[in-house]
């Protein structure tokens, strides 16, 4: 796929986004909003999969971010919904900075199983402090935006939903310009052959560092955002059911572009949530059968019907 086709995506991508919050209805803002929540926190794992790494672990930053959202406005009057995210971004990209100096260091099932470690000792920590609440968690503060504060409910949701567009747009913003810069082209030269890297002059294992630190970022940023919209926070956000789902929906979308993390996220939303409604005992066995079917005919993700159609649209175009 051409740059200038995903250059003109990501142009027109926000005001799609923004556009669609004003026609769509109140239940489907909500499912937005942890659409783009949990895309951001798949776009991390994106990085992390070209790169040749699969992480089951991601579920401890999104909840530190999550939690971190919870803990902070009851320390300090902060309580502004873009900076909270923001806050928390950071805070989750400073625990992925201080892991990352063990987990870059494994590669396959080893950086798999160490990053899905790390998570359950984070999970275990938060299901013994009772001053978090345990297993039953504790209630997020209403948010401002800007100075206002909403008064209506789907005010305040069709806020964050705005908000949400932003980060996650600039967020691909981030993303694509790092994959077309130098360090970002490394990532499948460390997949192919991580000697010949090192033999370039450059060290795969700070790339693979700085691609951990990103992904935590990101994943935080999302998990700040689903608290917000939820309201609380538990420790089934940092379970290791929570990290699968995103490793899922990371196969569901593919990894061709930046974009992808984020169709492929609402894409699972509305199939489970559908799933959920119509077939409630057996919603696993619909989304599970799903993926079988992604994984048997699209290979390349959800993402690649988009390359096939673009790819054919040009070819119609030279033979003519």
């Amino acid at each position: 796929m051409s740059p200038a086709f995903r250059s003109n995506l990501l142009q027109i991508g926000l005001p799609v986004i923004l556009a669609l919050g004003l026609f769509m209805p109140d239940w489907a803002i909500f499912l937005g909003i942890i659409s783009l929540a949990k895309g951001l926190v798949v776009l991390g794992l994106m990085l992390l999969w070209r790169t040749g790494l699969v992480s089951f672990g991601q579920g401890l930053f999104y909840g530190a971010g999550a939690y971190m959202v919870g803990i902070l406005p009851q320390y300090l009057p902060i309580t502004d919904a873009l900076l909270l995210v923001l806050i928390s971004a950071v805070a989750a990209g400073f625990l992925a900075f201080a892991l990352g100096f063990l987990l870059r260091r494994y590669r396959e099932i080893f950086f798999a199983m160490l990053c899905l470690a790390f998570s359950m000792i984070f999970f275990g920590i938060l299901v013994k402090s009772e001053s978090l609440g345990s297993t039953d968690g504790f209630n997020v503060v209403e948010t401002s935006y800007l100075g206002f504060v909403p008064e209506e409910p789907i005010v305040m949701q069709r806020m964050l939903y705005i908000t949400a567009a932003v980060v996650a747009w600039f967020a691909c913003l981030f993303v694509n310009r790092y994959l077309g810069s130098t360090m970002g082209r490394l990532s499948r030269a460390i997949k192919d052959n991580e000697l010949r890297v090192e033999y370039l002059g450059f060290s795969a294992k700070r790339a693979v560092h700085f691609k951990i630190v990103i992904a935590g970022t990101m994943a935080g940023a999302g998990g700040a955002l689903a608290a917000i919209a939820i309201g609380h926070v538990d420790p089934e956000m940092v379970w290791w059911i929570q990290s699968g789902e995103f490793v899922f929906v990371t196969i569901l979308s593919g990894v061709g572009n930046v974009i992808a993390p984020l169709l492929g996220s609402v894409v699972f939303e509305i199939l489970r949530t559908f799933a959920i409604e119509y077939a409630p005992q057996a919603w696993q066995f619909v989304v599970g059968g799903c993926l079988l079917a992604v994984i048997m005919f699209l290979p390349g993700g959800l993402w690649s019907l988009i390359e096939r159609s673009k790819e054919g649209k040009d070819d119609g175009n030279s033979s003519r």
